[in-house]
């Protein structure tokens, strides 16, 4: 049963709802044991799906996420992608997603194709054909776009956008950021050109998430637990009504950065949120405090090099909600 207060759509504003959200799920290849920290063993996979199902958890199709993300889901459902078109992902699980029918968004960086270990255009053409497969951008060159200058990132993202459009006659609508990292001036770009973009950051995606900064949790062999990964699925939308700082990239100025979170009036038990972050290079319970439904956070430490990252849950009626945010940190 849901409740709202109005129709995002026709007031273009944000509202609570009871929804149940869509869980993204990322992976990248498949029985590459030498890769520990973006593989997963393909019998392990198979479990994990199986896990998905018996959960009574259905696969969204992309098609389905995209054209009823602005209304409140009455049924969880899960977004499986896979990033970086790997060969492996092609050999080993590719036939058995299609056997299946199982939906997912490829995202592929267009540079790589063809070279090897990669899946070249003729094997990307070969499954994109299935009404059950999305392709999704994931820039041209895959590099650390979040340390470029914007008009070296603008030539980056342009140059895959017409590599696609020569290559299957269309640029896609589903964009990630390669290592999940972005400035606001390049995420405000990948506005202009696509319809929504994923980080890799954890959280249930809702109506009220950000469609250029959507969350995913990255699965592999160290954080491919069955136990963990079966309390992961069912986790629900921790919603907020806004998040700051909207600079992702923090420079060292800025290191750490002011956080703050917004909440709705109608949601409860918001003093029992706990987060944990890693600044300092140590995982810690985050110092917070909450006031009139926005939640502050002080972090303890400047978050080191490259990543900085805070997880936020709450249990509300023996369900657990969920979210999480990424900084990319400038090097000193």
């Amino acid at each position: 049963m849901f409740t709202s207060i109005c129709n995002a759509e026709q007031n273009n504003i944000k509202y609570y709802s009871e929804e149940l959200g869509t869980l993204s799920i990322m992976y990248h290849r498949f029985d590459e044991k030498k890769y520990p920290s973006t593989n997963i063993q393909m019998n392990i996979f198979k479990k994990q799906l199986e896990i998905i199902i018996n959960n009574n958890l259905k696969f969204i199709n992309p098609n389905e996420f995209a054209d009823n993300f602005d209304s409140p889901k009455s049924e969880k459902k899960i977004l499986l992608t896979i990033d970086d078109s790997f060969l492996s992902f092609y050999e080993i699980a590719w036939p058995y997603l299609k056997k299946n029918k199982i939906p997912f968004i490829l995202f592929i960086s267009t540079k790589p194709v063809g070279n090897f270990g990669y899946m070249n255009w003729s094997q990307i053409k070969e499954i994109e054909k299935e009404d059950f497969v999305f392709i999704g951008n994931h820039s041209h060159s895959h590099e650390y776009l979040a340390d470029y200058k914007f008009k070296d990132f603008k030539k980056d993202i342009d140059k895959s956008i017409n590599v696609f459009k020569n290559k299957l006659g269309y640029n896609p609508i589903f964009f990630s950021y390669p290592f999940g990292e972005y400035s606001l001036e390049q995420k405000n770009y990948i506005n202009q050109k696509f319809d929504y973009a994923f980080g890799q950051h954890s959280g249930v995606i809702d109506l009220n998430k950000d469609k250029y900064e959507l969350p995913r949790f990255p699965i592999n062999e160290k954080y491919g637990d069955l136990k963990r990964f079966e309390f992961l699925i069912n986790l629900l939308p921790l919603q907020y009504k806004n998040i700051l700082p909207a600079e992702k990239y923090i420079k060292s100025i800025n290191n750490p950065p002011k956080m703050v979170v917004e909440f709705f009036n109608e949601q409860k038990n918001l003093n029992k949120i706990n987060c944990f972050s890693n600044e300092g290079g140590k995982w810690g319970k985050s110092n917070t405090s909450l006031n009139n439904n926005k939640l502050s956070v002080e972090f303890r430490d400047k978050f080191l090099f490259r990543r900085g990252r805070i997880n936020c849950s709450l249990k509300d009626n023996n369900k657990w909600r969920w979210f999480g945010a990424q900084f990319t940190i400038e090097e000193n």
